[in-house]
């Protein structure tokens, strides 16, 4: 045992006096046997735990948000990597949602967490301040409580933007959390209500349309396309039709030249709608606006033409994709909208059942191999992909994609956009990118013989590849492979797992109601194993505009090539025996799966049925039939 002594407490130990004044200061450490020490001799340094700050996992866990587990292994790749967040983390393994997350912070600051929607906002408050600063800043005001601004923020650590409200209003402010979906269903509604729609004169508009010429201005790209209500009625037209279909929610703008008239046609949930209509000598004016935005040569009208728009809707970024093509009464113009805010980021996400998604998160985690998406355009492919590329951790792999076009940009992976025009094909890419070392690689679609040759060759080479398909479902996946030209014994080799999806309407939630099943789709019902009286559906309102449905869900079905499928594909890579040997491997189809949405009354029986082609009304039961 070591005893410290100083000469102004203890007396000295036995032994000659210090002859260095600064000695007899100096702290003197000896061992019971009177030895003296240096003390150069006394530090022998322990293992002494840190002080731990309570953080945003802490939280989670005391909120049972997260396992004992999840925990341990969070500390453990902090340890190993100080530098990520564990909160950003936590996100990425899919351990815990958005919500949790905010909830947690909202905790560990002492603020109050809360979900608000636009009709829980005074006006006076909002007015407080400038509509640009709330949206730069996601932080928006909800009341005046006695004096002091109470406002929302889904960044409770930006003490910047809260000093910044104090200035401007010159008010005491209290902060709560919300998510920023709240803020921006607010920003949405109170901008909509002072630029929305309603301040169009669609009949006015159409009037004034009949004395204007083509408009051949040139505007920024990027600019708020309803701050120029303005300027020429055409201009206008075009800016209320795109910023109407954002309102509705549609996913495309369908511009139409008929004898009489043009018609414009918007697609919401997978199905076409009339949206309105305009003069037909006014159809080429329209479609030359278009083109302006888009860069595209208005002078062109005899080819196909494809270009992009950036803009700002309701203070939201969007992203325009404009196709037009020449038919015999002019020129046929779709606008595909593209909002970055509806990606869905993560997979859990995307609707997939527990089982379906653990399966598809085991893919997407292998080192190697073939990953296949498959169904028909706008089924949500490029969806489930990106949600797929999210899961992976970005900063330590080289993750690259080739698409046609990039509809998304994603900041943790490289993205290639195809010009066929210049050679830059997805095979020219595919060769690239192979001698760039990368670990995933993404491919758009899988359309011809020498993709689908690079690919195979990628997966065979230690490369993880995920792809599309155009196919009716997973097992036919392999057969169109073939039919490619791919050898049978490299797509066993090769092949993980291909997953087939459709899109269906969601049962309006404003209009449900219970529900009688028609008598020839009973058996259907009760082939599920679902209790006809316990259906609902949507009886048709103002929100869905009649349909009984409002919104889009996914159903699936995964097919994993284990050794035994890979036996079979050497053996016979028939669409038959493709599909007898996924139905004996007891995974759901996608009827059933569609089923499974039915029964907890997500959708209708009639929308699954109408998806599921190769499931048809007789077809699926005969097809089952057969195989037994």
């Amino acid at each position: 045992m070591l005893r410290f002594l100083s000469n102004s407490k203890q007396s000295a130990p036995k032994g000659p006096a210090p002859t260095d004044a600064s000695e007899t200061t100096a702290a003197i450490a000896f061992a019971d046997d009177g030895e003296v020490r240096g003390l150069s001799d006394l530090y022998s340094p322990e293992p002494t735990s840190q002080t731990h700050i309570r953080d945003v996992a802490d939280v989670l866990m005391e909120m049972e948000k997260i396992t004992d587990e999840q925990y341990g292994r969070l500390r453990r790749e902090l340890m190993n990597r100080p530098d990520i967040d564990a909160a950003t983390w936590l996100l990425k393994e899919g351990f815990v949602v958005a919500g949790d997350v905010l909830q947690a912070k909202a905790e560990l600051g002492g603020m109050e967490f809360r979900q608000i929607s636009p009709d829980q906002v005074d006006r006076d408050a909002f007015d407080k301040l400038d509509l640009a600063f709330i949206q730069r800043s996601s932080i928006v005001p909800i009341e005046i409580d006695e004096g002091v601004l109470v406002v929302g923020t889904s960044e409770p650590s930006n003490i910047f933007a809260v000093e910044d409200v104090k200035r401007q209003t010159e008010m005491d402010v209290r902060v709560v959390v919300c998510s920023p979906e709240d803020v921006a269903a607010i920003c949405e509604s109170f901008s909509a209500s002072e630029e929305g729609p309603n301040d169009y004169n669609l009949d006015e508009i159409i009037n004034d349309m009949t004395e204007v010429e083509v408009v051949q201005d040139e505007e920024d790209d990027s600019e708020d396309l309803e701050s120029m209500a303005g300027q020429s009625p055409v201009i206008k037209f075009v800016n209320y039709l795109i910023s109407n279909a954002v309102r509705e929610g549609a996913s495309d703008i369908h511009i139409e030249p008929k004898e009489a008239h043009t018609r414009v046609r918007y697609r919401i949930d997978g199905v076409l709608f009339d949206a309105m209509q305009a003069p037909t000598k006014m159809h080429p004016a329209i479609v030359s606006r278009i083109k302006i935005m888009a860069s595209l040569d208005i002078s062109e009208r005899r080819l196909p033409q494809d270009g992009k728009v950036s803009a700002i809707i309701g203070g939201r970024a969007i992203d325009l994709r404009i196709s037009t093509l020449p038919t015999n009464r002019g020129e046929k113009t779709v606008i595909r909208i593209l909002d970055s805010s509806s990606i869905v980021r993560g997979l859990g996400h995307v609707g997939m059942e527990s089982d379906v998604c653990a399966a598809f998160a085991e893919q997407v985690a292998m080192p190697h191999g073939i990953l296949l998406v498959t169904g028909p355009t706008g089924s949500g492919k490029s969806t489930t992909l990106y949600s797929a590329l999210v899961e992976m951790d970005g900063d330590r792999l080289n993750i690259s994609t080739v698409e046609d076009p990039v509809e998304y940009e994603l900041s943790f992976c490289n993205q290639v956009h195809v010009h066929e025009s210049i050679g830059m094909t997805f095979a020219a890419a595919l060769r690239s990118l192979l001698r760039q070392d990368p670990d995933v690689i993404m491919i758009g679609e899988i359309r011809d013989n020498e993709t689908a040759r690079i690919a195979v060759q990628a997966a065979l080479t230690g490369h993880l590849v995920l792809s599309t398909l155009h196919t009716n479902d997973a097992a036919s996946s392999v057969t169109r492979l073939v039919n490619i030209g791919i050898d049978p014994y490299l797509i066993a080799a090769s092949l993980n797992a291909a997953v087939a999806q459709r899109l269906v309407r969601r049962i309006c939630p404003k209009c449900t109601e219970p529900y009688k099943v028609p008598d020839r789709l009973r058996r259907y019902v009760e082939q599920s194993g679902a209790n006809p009286g316990d259906l609902v559906h949507g009886a048709g309102c103002e929100a869905c505009r009649g349909s009984g449905y409002s919104g889009r869900v996914g159903i699936f079905e995964m097919l994993v090539v284990d050794d035994k499928f890979r036996d079979i594909i050497n053996q016979d890579t028939s669409v038959a025996n493709m599909r007898r040997a996924f139905i004996e491997s007891g995974r759901d189809s996608l009827f059933d799966d569609g089923m499974k949405k039915v029964r907890k009354g997500l959708t209708t029986v009639e929308e699954v049925l109408r998806v599921t082609e190769v499931y048809g009304q007789n077809e699926h039961e005969e097809f089952i039939e057969n195989i037994d």
